[in-house]
């Protein structure tokens, strides 16, 4: 993950969005590295279904379509999920809990990533 990350504003505040810019990075997700905090988020695109075997912690999964509108919200996805979205262009990942913190829901367009989903 090389991208700088994506400052996207939100309904209840803004996310720093680290992209997953390498096939690796796609399919590692957050399985390694620190935890997100409450205000970050990764990126995976393209993306319509994510896996947390072998997470150690759960996470809030947000899938959006190719115009950055959310298509689904999965909250506290604990480890040993699959998690899918037909018809998803991507897969947002954040700690639990953050995706109720930022007002995230079905049907929200969050603009600040419709570039990253062109």
């Amino acid at each position: 993950m090389t991208v700088s990350p994506i400052d996207c504003p939100t309904p209840g505040g803004r996310l720093q969005v680290r992209i997953a810019d390498s096939f690796a990075a796609r399919a590692l997700g957050l399985l390694v590295g620190t935890p997100l905090g409450p205000a970050e988020a990764l990126l995976i695109a393209p993306c319509s279904s994510i896996h947390t075997l072998g997470m150690r912690y759960p996470i809030d999964v947000v899938f959006l379509d190719r115009d950055a509108r959310i298509a689904r919200v999965f909250r506290e996805v604990r480890a040993g999920r699959i998690r899918l979205a037909l018809g998803a262009r991507a897969a947002l990942e954040m700690c639990a809990g953050a995706a109720g913190q930022q007002g995230l829901a079905a049907g929200v367009r969050l603009a600040g990533l419709a570039a990253a989903l062109a």
